[in-house]
Order: structure tokens, then sequence, then C-alpha cells
């Protein structure tokens, strides 16, 4: 088979072989990668494939492969080999405390906020805030739907505009 021919044959195959490195690395670009790698080491070793043999078949081995020996060298690289005198790295805790007082800023700042609100807009605003969903508000406040959605919206645009005014980043 001619180098062009088999190139031409291989591309028949994108769509499952898209597919298959897609189930196998759950990421777009990685599976693009591994497409490609495995075009590569097809071409690279077309003299290894005899004629008559599926085709297909053939280049989702030489993907399986790619894919576990990629694998298989990022656990590796990721494993710690601790040669220190009582295993210090390994009995030493990876743990770090986050310092909480910022958040603590944050929250006071939200709910200074969300106290600017007028209770109209408040209520609605608080019940969507605590997962109920639109038309649950609405039935519960005895509101039409729209009217919800919309204190809903006014709530937010309110507290983006009150947290702006205050210097809030985020």
């Amino acid at each position: 088979m001619q180098s062009s021919e088999f190139t031409q044959s291989i591309r028949k195959h994108d769509s499952p072989l898209t597919a298959y490195a897609y189930s196998l690395t759950r990421d777009y670009n990685n599976a693009h990668d591994l497409l490609q790698e495995t075009y590569y080491r097809a071409i690279a070793n077309q003299e290894k494939f005899s004629d008559g043999t599926n085709l297909k078949a053939w280049l989702l081995t030489i993907m399986r492969n790619i894919f576990i020996n990629d694998y298989r060298r990022r656990a590796k690289h990721a494993t710690v080999l601790d040669k220190t005198d009582n295993l210090y790295l390994i009995n030493s805790s990876q743990e770090f405390v986050s310092n909480e007082a910022e958040d603590t800023f944050v929250m006071q700042d939200l709910q200074a906020a969300i106290k600017t609100l007028s209770p109209e807009y408040r209520v609605p605003f608080l019940k969507h805030f605590q997962g109920y969903k639109y038309q649950e508000i609405a039935e519960e406040l005895r509101l039409p739907l729209g009217t919800v959605k919309s204190r809903i919206f006014f709530a937010r645009k309110q507290l983006k505009d009150y947290l702006e005014s205050i210097g809030f980043e985020r």
C-alpha cells in the first residue's frame, strides 16, 4: 500500500478514533493530542501493518497503548521517593491552614449589601439563593412567575451596584 493510500485509509477512521480518544481522556485537547500521536505512530510504523488486517482495530490498539503508557509515565512521575532519614517527606504533613479572615470580611460585605435591599427584592432573592426554584418562590409568595424572575434580577443588579460603590473586588 502506498503512503498516500495508507494516509487516506487512516483518515477514514477519524470519527471512531476521535470518539475513542475522548472516552479515554475525557478532555477535548488531550483527545486531540492522543489522536495526533496515534496518526504519527501509525504512519511511522506503516511497514508493520499487513494488508488484509483490520486497520481500525490496529489504530485503536495503537491509541490504547499510547494512552496506557502515558498514564503509567505520569503515575511514575507523581511517585515520591523518600531517601531521607526517618522518611521525613512521607511522614511530614502536606496540610496547610488557610486564612479565613478575608472570607469573613467578604461575607460581612455581602450580608450588609443584602440588608440594603427592600423586602420586595430581598425575600425572593434569598429564597432563590437558598435553592428554591422560581416556580416555588412564585407559589409561596403568591406572585406571577415573571415578577419573581424580575425581582431576583433587579436584586442582583442592586447588589452588584452596591458592592461596586463600596469598592468590593473579587
